[in-house]
């Protein structure tokens, strides 16, 4: 039996199909049925028996934060996938960003370790490496730097992996995947499907940074090779490409079919808005639509090198050209008629 945290998410979603597809059992931890209902409708666009492969899948309501719950859902586990996280780049939310991926990771392997898993993968984030500046392809062997430009994210990923090393340290079979960020069909409202969503309504604007992108499905595939394999206490970055941030809404306004965004705007004027929004939403209590942290992370030149993937684990990553055009065939299908 196999339990698999962050199974509504959008990477959790693609991994537990590709497990249901290959005849796994699998018991995933869930939040709410809403969550259920998307995964069913995003991944439809890959398959016509979604709902027969959902049907086998034993579900569990629970939080990696209610440590009964969980004891209870690891039961009979002899693997586990910890694919559940919270993602944000709010300075609010710093407390639950920490509470979430550093605390809900420390219950998880700590349950792990007293269950006797067998195999653990750590879903991480290439943030968990850390920062370095325009210095060339960072990979699986950079070190962590407490820096003023790492977001609170990238802190809460790094507390994270730390947890994971103490669980190797104490006995706890295990490999870590450090996606960048993914692309992939799910809640158009959501991630990076907003993303492609906001340039397909229109938005005018594009930053002067890059950063590296990677398929959802191709995370997934790597998930699954390192899951049934017996590599143990190694991390690996999950890249498809790197790509500057203009490049890429560029492509992405192509495959839509939609004007490019054309607006470049000067620092100092991000730097005003991002300074509004922190204080609307301090005013008016309302999420704000560009951070200092996501501002930041606009401007930012960061590469990483997957060579590790593709030597070790024989992977394969799609073009992006190809990832793209697929999401942007798959959000006009979803679109309203």
């Amino acid at each position: 039996m196999i339990l698999l945290t962050g199974a509504t998410g959008l990477l959790g979603s693609h991994i537990l199909l590709d497990l249901l597809v290959r005849g796994e059992r699998v018991r995933a931890l869930y939040r709410s049925e809403e969550r259920i209902d998307q995964i069913r409708s995003s991944l439809c666009h890959y398959r016509s028996d979604v709902d027969e492969l959902l049907d086998r899948v034993e579900w569990f309501q629970g939080d990696i934060l209610d440590v009964p719950a969980l004891e209870e859902a690891m039961i009979g586990v002899d693997r586990v996938i910890h694919a559940a996280a919270m993602v944000s780049f709010n300075p609010a939310d710093k407390y639950q960003l920490f509470k979430i991926n550093g605390e809900g990771t420390a219950n998880v392997v700590n349950l792990a370790l007293e269950h006797g898993v067998k195999r653990f993968i750590h879903i991480s984030s290439v943030a968990a490496l850390g920062r370095k500046g325009n210095r060339g392809l960072i990979d699986e062997d950079m070190v962590w730097e407490d820096s003023k430009h790492n977001s609170n994210y990238a802190i809460s990923k790094y507390m994270a992996e730390k947890e994971v090393w103490r669980g190797i340290e104490e006995g706890l079979t295990a490999a870590i995947i450090n996606p960048c960020v993914i692309l992939g069909p799910g809640n158009w409202s959501e991630s990076s499907a907003k993303l492609m969503y906001s340039v397909y309504r229109g938005f005018p604007f594009y930053s002067s940074g890059a950063n590296a992108m990677v398929d959802v499905r191709d995370v997934s595939a790597m998930t699954l090779k390192l899951l049934n394999s017996d590599i143990h206490a190694e991390r690996f970055i999950a890249v498809g490409e790197n790509i500057a941030f203009k490049d890429l809404m560029f492509k992405i306004a192509d495959a839509l079919d939609v004007k490019r965004p054309s607006i470049n705007p000067p620092q100092w004027l991000i730097g005003l808005v991002w300074r509004w929004e922190w204080l609307k939403s301090k005013l008016f209590r309302v999420e704000p639509l560009l951070t200092k942290e996501t501002a930041l992370a606009g401007v930012s030149v960061s590469q990483y090198d997957n060579s590790k993937a593709k030597e070790k684990l024989n992977m394969e990553f799609r073009p992006l050209d190809q990832t793209i055009h697929e999401m942007a065939e798959m959000l006009k299908k979803d679109l309203p008629k």
